[in-house]
């Protein structure tokens, strides 16, 4: 019997939230997507002059892409996140639409090395699970958590978790390094 909260309780958790998002049929998340994008400008309100930071899709968490090219048309800078190395803090690369992308960890999408590094202002992170205090379960590496710490030391960033309803967990049973997101927003598919 698995101990609830245990890192075999995560994995399993993972691998269930995982595959539960990956049936939603594509055009349920597409709604969803959209909807999704109109709360976060709700949400953030103007980003003229801001960095925002999106991720690129993986395994079926919601596409913001579209948002970000409407963050870029207000006068927003959109970066990427870039695993440089394990168990350390992500780097945020520009990105901006019809860039030469590399492949990152996972073969994830990534601006390549000689994009302007940068500071986001706002960090938009996908889930795998949430809870209620706004912590999320991601993948397991720890980089958004190292990354959260290390930006709210040394800048106000705002820091969003976002996925779909499916994803929402009573608990994540949070570990001493898990950090909460500023903000949590799941939507129905």
């Amino acid at each position: 019997m698995t101990e609830i909260g245990s890192s075999q309780w995560r994995r399993d958790m993972r691998a269930d939230l995982i595959a539960r998002r990956q049936e939603i049929p594509v055009a349920q998340r597409n709604k969803a997507d959209a909807k999704l994008a109109h709360m976060l400008g709700e949400y953030i309100g103007d980003v003229a002059g801001k960095v925002v930071s999106i991720y690129w899709p993986f395994r079926g968490e919601p596409d913001l892409r579209t948002f970000a090219k409407a963050c870029r048309q207000q006068g927003a800078v959109i970066a990427l996140p870039v695993v440089v190395e394990k168990a350390a803090p992500l780097a945020f690369r520009e990105w901006a639409d019809g860039m030469s992308l590399d492949r990152g960890v996972w073969n994830i999408p990534i601006p390549p090395a000689d994009a302007p590094k940068v500071m986001p202002d706002i960090v938009i992170a996908p889930v795998v699970g949430a809870d209620a205090d706004n912590y999320r379960l991601g993948y397991g590496g720890g980089f958004f958590d190292r990354t959260l710490e290390q930006l709210r030391q040394s800048k106000a960033a705002k820091a969003i978790g976002v996925g779909y309803a499916e994803q929402r967990m009573e608990t994540i049973y949070p570990h001493k390094y898990d950090i909460p997101m500023d903000q949590m927003i799941l939507v129905d598919t």
